[in-house]
């Protein structure tokens, strides 16, 4: 249940510039996920989201950018955990998820850094990636099918 709440934390503060605790435990709860604002709060410090100011003094929670060994653990779980498929078409890479975890498991691609990749875009269930060369995509195809195999 956590591993699929901070998936949706990750989607949500994506989606949505959400400023608050209290603000992210009402999304979460209207999401079905039934939270108080001490789960959130340390749903944040998990996930290490910080603060960016977005103007009219106004902030939202983001993903903290730093290469971390522990987030890379948190980005592979998400993967794993909304992974369907995948195939590719060219240097098109199609990631297939659980339905509502494409934006979450895009956002995690995403964090990961990888070189081939240049950016995702996700719908509820479909991500498209686009990947530097056909080469680089079998080579990202991959690395997801070792992290989607392995026991994290």
């Amino acid at each position: 249940m956590k591993v699929s709440r901070h998936a949706k934390i990750i989607e949500l503060i994506t989606q949505y510039d959400i400023e608050t605790q209290e603000e992210l435990a009402e999304y979460l709860n209207n999401a079905g996920f039934k939270v108080t604002q001490a789960t959130v709060s340390r749903d944040i410090r998990d996930l290490k989201l910080t603060k960016v100011s977005v103007g009219g003094g106004k902030q939202k929670y983001v993903m903290h950018r730093q290469e971390d060994a522990g987030m890379n653990e948190k980005y592979m779980r998400v993967l794993k955990d909304g992974y369907v498929s995948m195939d590719m078409a060219q240097n098109i890479l199609v990631i297939k998820t659980v339905s509502g975890m494409a934006m979450a498991v895009a956002a995690a691609v995403d964090a990961l850094k990888w070189n081939e990749v240049v950016g995702c875009i996700a719908g509820d269930d479909t991500i498209m990636c686009a990947i530097r060369t056909t080469e680089d995509t079998v080579a990202v195809m991959e690395k997801i099918r070792k992290i989607v195999s392995k026991g994290i």
